[in-house]
């Protein structure tokens, strides 16, 4: 323990480049006192409106609230939405000179309505559409121009298009020539191109459809993995361990929500590690606070399993808070004592 406490105290020096997409959450406070008479729905008496960072844009705010350097890298639009995101970067002190703008694109807001501590809806404004080739160039020379400015860089994959294939390549290579860290927040769909990263970060369902569409077979040529039925624990150690193996990855940290999550490492270990959350309101942007703070220790130093040891205790703080939330470096040493 007091090892973890050195590597959060070495947080400070780390600096970390952000890619992704970019997400405004939106949130309106509320409550229901009945049933309209239009529809079977409640009707919510709104009393306030807050915003905060999400998606890419909330991993950012992880590693700042946790005292490291960071730059933002992603696109939003040329609307209304995009100048209160900016807004509320700044206030955070975040580094946005790598935020593009695209014309006729939505700055992606996901927007809920809340009665209580309860979500009675959420509504969702983005485009999905894969960046200009421009657009895409822009992106790519920012980070050639920068990249030795870093310590490693966190890719958010959020299928919003920002991260496509040309993009994904091409930045997992500048960051391998350049001895980069490299951490992955997955996205099914774009699984077979995270080869050669330092590690990705699945939840459980990331893991177990990327099995389905890799459909990955064993030297006789059958599936390995039963993926009609749903999977056991067994499984997902396998489809870790197949993962791992058909990607070439350092390491696989796969979130479990309340069973914690499991590290596999290059060497072959296998560790579970049980969650530490106390209790839990909300577990909106948990994710990002696993990456964000995997990722920071890795920087600092930290063994991977060092590193996922500290992600777990930061998760547990976050699921405790609702809404998107962060954990703070005094709140994970708190949290460890």
């Amino acid at each position: 323990m007091r090892n973890l406490k050195n590597i959060i105290r070495k947080f400070s020096q780390a600096n970390i480049l952000v890619v992704g997409d970019l997400i405004l959450d939106e949130y309106i406070w509320g409550s229901v006192e009945r049933i309209s008479p239009e529809a079977p729905v409640p009707v919510v008496w709104a009393k306030k409106r807050t915003f905060a960072p999400g998606g890419t844009a909330n991993v950012a705010n992880n590693i700042c609230s946790l005292g490291g350097g960071v730059t933002l890298l992603g696109v939003m639009g040329q609307d209304v939405n995009s100048k209160i995101l900016l807004s509320e970067l700044k206030k955070k002190k975040i580094n946005t000179q790598g935020i593009f703008v695209e014309p006729g694109r939505h700055t992606t807001v996901k927007t809920r309505i809340l009665a209580g501590h309860q979500q009675v809806v959420r509504v969702d404004w983005e485009h999905t559409h894969d960046l200009p080739g421009e657009l895409n160039a822009k992106i790519l020379n920012f980070i050639q121009k920068n990249i030795k400015k870093f310590d490693a860089i966190i890719i958010e994959d959020y299928g919003k298009g920002v991260i496509n294939v040309a993009l994904l390549e091409r930045l997992i290579s500048l960051a391998k020539a350049n001895k980069l860290i490299i951490t992955v927040d997955p996205k099914e769909e774009n699984f077979r191109h995270y080869c050669d990263v330092t590690a990705i970060t699945p939840n459980r369902k990331e893991l177990e459809n990327a099995i389905r569409n890799l459909k990955l077979k064993d030297t006789a040529g059958s599936f390995k993995i039963n993926t009609d039925k749903l999977f056991t624990d067994k499984d997902i150690d396998l489809a870790a361990r197949e993962i791992l193996k058909y990607l070439n990855l350092d390491s696989l940290l796969v979130t479990l929500g309340e069973q914690g999550m499991k590290l596999l490492e290059k060497n072959g270990r296998l560790t579970h590690i049980p969650t530490v959350a106390q209790e839990v309101f909300d577990v909106s942007g948990a994710g990002d606070t696993v990456i964000s703070t995997f990722t920071l220790a890795l920087c600092a130093g930290a063994s991977k399993l060092e590193a996922a040891h500290l992600a777990n205790f930061a998760a547990g703080i976050v699921v405790g808070k609702l809404g998107t939330a962060v954990a703070s470096s005094r709140e994970l040493s708190a949290r460890i004592k």
